[in-house]
């Protein structure tokens, strides 16, 4: 509860107020009668935050927001667009203000639309590249890109629901290699997996050849995904280097780090539906 209560910005104890008062509470039931928050709850709660900073009643909010879908709606938010880029920059100016709340409610209203893949071509992709240029050109917003990077990373998280039954018997193993910090796109090929019942290991950033080689070692991965942003991190040591395994598994690289010609021959994605797509075929899909 304490995990949503952030997301929401309210204290644990008012969201206790809230289901106990309004009905305003996790939905979904799991093993133990324990219930988890669904993405249409945090929806709501998010709903039910905002009419009540605008100074609608609770008890008002509340029944406003037990209606809601969940999904996204004119309802939702104040403002309404006509078109993806505005979206965008909507999403960037709250950036800019630190408005954590309306960036978490869009993104996760998107991504329950939208789905992973199309949300990060046409939304957090462009939104990314507005905080960069800006960057570029001012030197500047640096803690903007910090902020948005750990928001998506929460709302992707947050989007995505555990895999109860994977098609994949082995997880496949994704890794920001080196000393490799940007991995943004790596939480986002792991949620997009995920969508499609796909199993993963998710290394993170900055993995070093051991580790990459012990995991292929013990888990024996169908497909092995590898990612460099940048240049200096794009070692072939991270694909030439590995232990041989039986079945072996389909290496994949990804990230604008790796040098084409140097990699000639082995599968190279240049974005995220081609990681899938590729990732598919490893495991049989």
């Amino acid at each position: 509860m304490a995990a949503v209560a952030r997301r929401v910005g309210v204290a644990p104890s008012t969201l206790r107020t809230w289901d106990r008062r309004y009905g305003l509470g996790p939905s979904e039931h799991v093993a133990g009668n324990h219930r988890r928050y669904h993405p249409s709850d945090l929806a709501k709660l998010m709903l039910m935050r905002r009419l009540i900073s605008t100074g609608v009643a609770p008890s008002d909010a509340a029944e406003r927001a037990k209606v809601h879908s969940g999904l996204p709606s004119t309802e939702f938010t104040e403002h309404e667009y006509e078109n993806r880029e505005d979206l965008v920059k909507a999403l960037y100016s709250a950036a800019k203000k630190f408005d954590t709340a309306f960036i978490e409610s869009e993104l996760a209203k998107d991504l329950a639309k939208f789905r992973v893949v199309r949300s990060w071509n046409e939304l957090i992709s462009p939104l990314l590249f507005l905080v960069g240029q800006h960057w570029e050109e001012t030197r500047e917003g640096v803690e903007i890109e910090h902020l948005l990077t750990e928001i998506i990373k929460g709302v992707l998280r947050d989007s995505t629901e555990k895999i109860d039954e994977p098609l994949n018997a082995r997880p496949v193993l994704l890794a920001a290699v080196g000393d490799e910090l940007h991995c943004l796109a790596l939480h986002a090929l792991a949620a997009a997996l995920a969508e499609r019942k796909i199993e993963t290991h998710f290394l993170g950033s900055r993995t070093p050849l051991t580790a990459v080689s012990n995991m292929v070692s013990r888990s024996g991965p169908p497909a092995v995904f590898l990612w460099a942003q940048l240049e200096e991190n794009a070692d072939n040591e991270f694909f030439r280097e590995l232990p041989s395994v039986r079945p072996a598994p389909r290496i994949i690289l990804g990230g604008p780090g790796w040098d084409r010609e140097e990699c000639a021959g082995m599968a190279i994605v240049e974005d995220l539906t081609q990681a899938c797509l590729e990732i598919e075929r490893s495991v049989g899909v």
